[in-house]
């Protein structure tokens, strides 16, 4: 198949794109660079363009006549979200709009998209199903509900086959380091407490202690990114062959606390990681981990790189290589120290 990825320069994406690569389909990717990477563009032809542009869709469309689209680009930090929340409705939003009419227009009705357990809010009930309430407390959440909404009320009407999954926390890198997580600003936990194992990032932030959890931290099911590439070519596939239109969680079943992922660290590494207390975050839930279930019956699908371990020592490999530089001057440095 011939598949746009629209945002596949960046994490998510160019993990996609290497996977439809290696199985002998052929991605296109589709980037602005706001904050995806040009070296992650190694699998499939590059068309350098902006969803928020129509022209530039329809360009990509009638050029390259995909069989579906993989949505990745959207502004992902909450925090800004919630300081610049117009800039999130028109990427988030605004920019599917002129995605979904520009597919309309050229006859691609398949779309797998890139959701979020953000939808859901607070949860009442762990692990969450796809049944849970959503009620999203942030921007960020509610302008994925709403692209999910408005694909809902395609489908009915038969205008779209579409996948919305919703992922809870995407974390590693490919196994030979190759690809990675390379966001700015960084605000998930791994790379930042890789980082501080390093010695090049200062003390991580630890926000709350008091959760009501086995060591009081916060629990969150991390999932490796390449079984989320995985989960995408099984939903493209789900869709392709007739299947219909549906929506499901994408995680492990299962969940760690946050000391727990920095003993990962400290095992794999050898480096303990450097941390400081502070306070929890509003709206931290104590708990989010995924029920598994539709996703496992739906389309087959059992995560098999998503030990903690494994993500871990993936993501330190990656990183090793990012920080290559700034590793060896802190070696130089603390060599001169000791003389």
């Amino acid at each position: 198949m011939r598949v746009l990825v629209v945002g596949g320069a960046g994490y998510i994406g160019s993990h996609v794109c290497r996977a439809l690569a290696a199985r002998g389909d052929e991605p296109i990717v589709f980037d602005n660079f706001c904050s995806g990477h040009r070296h992650a563009v190694k699998w499939g032809e590059l068309v350098e363009g902006d969803i928020r542009n129509p022209a530039d869709i329809a360009r990509a469309l009638s050029v390259h006549s995909p069989d579906a689209v993989m949505h990745f680009a959207a502004n992902i930090e909450v925090g800004s979200g919630e300081t610049q929340p117009l800039d999130f409705w028109d990427n988030n939003v605004g920019g599917v709009i002129n995605l979904l009419k520009e597919m309309q227009a050229a006859n691609c009705r398949t779309l797998v998209f890139s959701s979020t357990c953000a939808t859901y809010g607070i949860p009442e009930t762990v692990p969450m199903t796809e049944d849970e309430p959503q009620a999203p407390i942030n921007v960020y959440g509610r302008t994925k509900l709403a692209v999910e909404t408005m694909l809902s009320d395609l489908a009915r009407c038969g205008h779209i086959d579409y996948a919305a999954l919703r992922y809870f926390n995407a974390c590693g890198a490919s196994p030979d380091g190759d690809i990675g997580e390379e966001h700015d600003p960084e605000t998930h936990l791994i790379p930042n407490a890789l980082k501080a194992a390093a010695g090049l990032g200062g003390k991580m932030k630890l926000f709350g202690t008091d959760y009501p959890t086995r060591d009081g931290t916060c629990i969150r099911d991390y999932i490796h990114v390449v079984d989320l590439a995985d989960v995408h070519l099984r939903a493209l596939d789900h869709l392709i062959a007739g299947r219909g239109s549906f929506a499901c969680n994408v995680g492990t079943g299962d969940g760690f606390t946050v000391r727990e992922v920095l003993d990962a660290i400290a095992r794999v590494t050898g480096r303990p990681v450097p941390f400081e207390e502070h306070p929890r975050r509003a709206g931290d839930p104590p708990v989010l981990s995924a029920n598994t279930a539709r996703a496992k019956s739906l389309l087959g699908f059992e995560p098999q790189h998503s030990s903690i371990d494994e993500i871990v020592a993936d993501a330190w490999r990656f990183h090793q290589k990012v920080w290559a530089a700034e590793l060896a001057e802190l070696a130089n440095q603390e060599q001169m120290e000791i003389a």
